[in-house]
């Protein structure tokens, strides 16, 4: 006894044509989930990377500027004579003051833009 029987379904026209439907519902699947890729994920993946990678850099540009003004303090107390702290936090407040000033500076402002009809 034969355990598969032949089947003669193949046999008839136009069968060749369900053949193919697995793979072209393969193709088409996946044509589905490409074009969901380049349109959905891969910019939301660019957009969290962006977000993630500048929370971390300003985190440590922060940690960094603190510990520079403590050691800063720590080392102007130590070297000015009369252990006068008060001068140590002048000069860094001083300093952090010209660079406020200078970022100020260096601002654009948005609330003077160009009108589109002026001449």
């Amino acid at each position: 006894m034969d355990p598969k029987p032949e089947s003669h379904a193949s046999s008839l026209p136009g069968m060749s044509a369900l053949d193919d439907l697995p793979a072209k519902g393969a193709d088409a699947v996946d044509a589905v989930v490409d074009f969901i890729q380049a349109k959905a994920v891969r910019p939301l993946t660019l957009a969290t990377r962006g977000i993630v990678f500048g929370i971390i850099v300003f985190t440590a540009t922060v940690v960094t500027v603190s510990l520079l003004a403590i050691t800063l303090i720590r080392v102007l107390t130590v070297y000015i004579p009369g252990n006068r702290v008060w001068v140590s936090d002048l000069i860094v407040g001083g300093l952090f003051v010209i660079v406020g000033f200078v970022a100020w500076s260096q601002r654009i402002d948005r609330s003077a833009t160009p009108e589109a009809g002026a001449a």
